[in-house]
């Protein structure tokens, strides 16, 4: 499993928590940055990871703002990604079975870097269970592709 991690300068803190955290487990991962404190713009984080997960050169990703919500906000716009904002473990797994969310959002404001350690957790080891929640997800995917054809 390859993970592709993202974050603007307000969830660097806890991207770096979560990096440690992903190490001590021997998961693999591919920092996009931002790689500082220094103030910078979430929605380009955001595209790096999406890109990433869509053309399958990762398997998930996980992003982190000082929220969690324009991260995730800038990631769903991305066709064939389900970004899910967590701040609880019940969520995580929950995102993945019936969503099959392929970027965690994390809020560096909302969560500790040991509840954010655990939702990493929860969330890479839930598998989506498809069936009837399969339906939905070709319901999300139509009208993905019906918007994007009314773009063109």
């Amino acid at each position: 499993m390859k993970i592709a991690l993202g974050s603007d300068h307000a969830g660097f803190p806890l991207k770096k928590e979560i990096m440690e955290h992903l190490k001590s487990q021997n998961i693999e991962f591919k920092d996009f940055g931002t790689f500082s404190e220094d103030s910078c713009d979430y929605p380009d984080f955001a595209e790096k990871v999406g890109e990433q997960v869509v053309s399958k050169n990762c398997e998930f990703g996980i992003l982190v703002c000082g929220t969690g919500i324009g991260i995730s906000i800038s990631a769903n716009k991305i066709p064939g990604i389900r970004a899910a904002l967590c701040s609880d473990t019940f969520s995580a797994h929950a995102c993945r079975e019936h969503n099959n969310a392929n970027i965690l959002a994390l809020g560096q404001r909302v969560v500790g870097a040991g509840l954010a350690n655990d939702i990493v957790d929860t969330f890479l080891s839930a598998e989506f269970q498809g069936g009837r929640h399969q339906r939905r997800i070709d319901k999300i995917t139509d009208i993905e592709n019906r918007w994007r054809s009314r773009n063109e």
